[in-house]
């Protein structure tokens, strides 16, 4: 693998993390406003769980493709379909 192979790669996994990053900061700053807002309006019902609970699910995945996309079995499955489109292609084709 080439050097700028690894750089893309390496940008596009930063990248990844970055975007996992803001997705928590949001998570946790609306949550909160919620939360708030809920202990203010009415305070015997807990309703600000439920989109907490649904975003909180949302965020687990999105964390689990993100730290779980630098086993390389991604990679592996692109190079895999390039090698079989590579095999399929016509001799002289463009």
């Amino acid at each position: 693998m080439e050097q700028t192979d690894l750089v893309r790669i390496a940008r596009r996994r930063a990248g990844m993390k970055f975007g996992f990053f803001i997705h928590f900061a949001v998570f946790v700053a609306v949550n909160t406003l919620l939360f708030a807002i809920n202990q203010r309006t009415t305070p015997g019902f807990l309703w600000s769980a439920f989109p907490l609970g649904g975003w909180a699910v949302g965020l687990c995945i999105h964390g689990l493709a993100v730290y779980l996309s630098g086993t390389g079995l991604r990679e592996r499955m692109v190079e895999d379909e390039l090698r079989k489109l590579e095999s399929r292609r016509v001799p002289g084709a463009r």
